[in-house]
């Protein structure tokens, strides 16, 4: 690859905020601890600022130079987003992804990251603190799980199958109301809909040949770069509603992945077109 940065060692990274500062918090946070954002579902902990901000402090010696493009370094400026499109090589980071999840004592959450070189993700990885691995993929390379033993598997979608037994993940909470419920209605044609509220595990299943598709409305990059192109790694079909090419500069216009492109055409038409 192109870019000057270590992929392992920022795996290691993840890894290392996650023992230091996620997982001593797990089902141990104070009523102190947890705050509200936007609103009573957005929400973040000490856990998430505590590993944001050891990511950050090491990131340099990764990737020097890199702009740092971290979920709560946003929140607290969120001009810094701004800085993406136009960075040389950038370091996007989620610190808890399922944040919800860890603030209520559920074991599903992870921590993720891509790098952006140019305004192209280059590579992205998304690692689970409880069951200790990563999955992992650099841009051509195909998309890899990765355990603690250094051995490897490489991950692949599922085939096709019929929109009445296709079993995916639909993010609908970000639609408007009279669209949300039209979208809605419209997944009973399809044999199961779910949402984890954790796009890391949601990507990482899907990956692994588990879904036959995701939807998510709301596009921040820190949520969904590495997942995209881990889940484009390992075969599967990716474009915003109106078709184009999701890209880490894009915050809306709505996300689709699919096993490939007729079962992305089918659940466009029949599901998610409002």
């Amino acid at each position: 690859m192109s870019h000057s940065v270590d992929i392992a060692a920022l795996a290691n990274l993840l890894q290392e905020a996650a023992v230091k500062e996620i997982l001593p918090r797990f089902r141990n946070l104070g009523s102190g601890d947890v705050r509200m954002k936007s609103e009573a579902i957005d929400l973040v902990t000490e856990g998430d600022e505590a590993a944001e901000r050891l990511i950050k402090a090491r990131i340099d010696a990764i990737a020097p130079g890199a702009v740092f493009i971290g979920e709560e370094s946003v929140a607290a400026d969120p001009a810094l987003l701004d800085k993406l499109a136009g960075a040389d090589l950038a370091i996007v980071v989620d610190p808890i992804d399922g944040t919800f999840n860890f603030a209520a004592g559920l074991p599903l959450f992870g921590v993720m990251a891509s790098v952006v070189a140019k305004g192209e993700t280059v590579a992205g990885i998304i690692y689970d603190p409880l069951g200790n691995d990563w999955v992992v993929a650099e841009k051509g390379a195909g998309a890899w799980l990765c355990r603690p033993d250094g051995s490897q598997e490489k991950l692949a979608v599922t085939a096709g199958v019929p929109l009445e037994n296709m079993v995916g993940g639909a993010s609908t909470g970000f639609y408007k109301e009279e669209d949300r419920r039209i979208v809605m209605g419209n997944l009973a044609r399809v044999r199961i809909a779910t949402s984890y509220r954790c796009a890391a595990h949601e990507y990482r299943i899907f990956a692994g040949g588990h879904l036959h598709f995701l939807m998510y409305q709301k596009l921040m990059p820190w949520d969904h770069l590495a997942g995209t192109l881990i889940a484009e790694e390992a075969g599967a079909y990716a474009a915003r509603f109106d078709g184009s090419r999701y890209r880490p500069a894009h915050t809306n216009g709505g996300l689709l992945l699919a096993t490939d492109k007729e079962s992305w055409d089918v659940l466009r038409r029949e599901v998610f077109i409002v």
